[in-house]
């Protein structure tokens, strides 16, 4: 009677599935010749492990990544100059940590987004924070906020990610309010958060992205000051 009023307790705390591992203690005979201390030690294991779960997917669905990947799926044998040492250090997620950037750039196809996407995985497990977003869609978003008065509230927002992907720079010019928008989002990351991007255009051509000139500079000098940079090469993997 009392196990079973515990297991109603642990129900009523919301702790349903530990309720369940302790009923499966008691159903199973393989736990009998454990001590209280293991079989509770048991129990703890099971409910943080099924939190940190939920902590993962949680981190996962508001990042909103692009693709589904993960670093241990990266293929090494396609020959587009990706060193293994590099990703791994990078998987380690000392970069980020360290408040440091990465840029990916190469041809289409080549991978770029699909290893963004690993990397940001990989930071979701590690507890954390990630955004993806396509440049240009960030950029149409700033707009609109702009126009609505909810523009501070996205930059603040956009400040607090652990990590942001900017995915696909380049891919338009960074004409009129578009390059002030972008540097907004990157001063408030110097220094205090990383971001990686992904582009077709090596860094050296970038500049020409930005109409005004001094904007350039800027945009440049947050993103890739001590910038680890990845240049992939080769033919479409798609």
């Amino acid at each position: 009677m009392l196990l079973q009023q515990t297991i109603d307790k642990l129900h009523d705390l919301r702790l349903r599935p530990m309720a369940e591992a302790l009923q499966e203690q008691l159903d199973s005979g393989s736990y009998a010749e454990m001590s209280f201390n293991e079989r509770f030690g048991l129990l703890v294991d099971h409910e943080w492990e099924r939190r940190q779960r939920k902590r993962v997917e949680r981190r996962l669905k508001e990042a909103k990544l692009k693709a589904k990947a993960c670093i241990e799926d990266i293929d090494y044998r396609h020959t587009r100059g990706l060193n293994r040492e590099v990703m791994q250090d990078l998987s380690s997620c000392r970069w980020i940590r360290a408040k440091r950037n990465v840029v990916l750039c190469g041809p289409t196809g080549i991978g770029k987004t699909w290893l963004a996407c690993a990397l940001a995985q990989k930071a979701c497990r590690e507890s954390l924070t990630v955004t993806y977003v396509r440049v240009p869609r960030l950029l149409h978003q700033l707009a609109v906020a702009q126009g609505d008065g909810t523009y501070l509230q996205l930059l603040r927002r956009l400040a607090g990610r652990d990590l942001i992907i900017l995915d696909d720079l380049g891919i338009s010019p960074l004409s009129g309010a578009a390059g002030n928008h972008l540097l907004e989002v990157l001063d408030d990351r110097v220094g205090s958060r990383s971001t990686l991007v992904t582009s077709q255009l090596p860094p050296k051509k970038w500049h020409e992205l930005v109409d005004e000139p001094t904007v350039a500079d800027a945009v440049l000098d947050r993103l890739l000051g001590g910038a680890t940079q990845i240049h992939l090469k080769g033919e479409s993997m798609r």
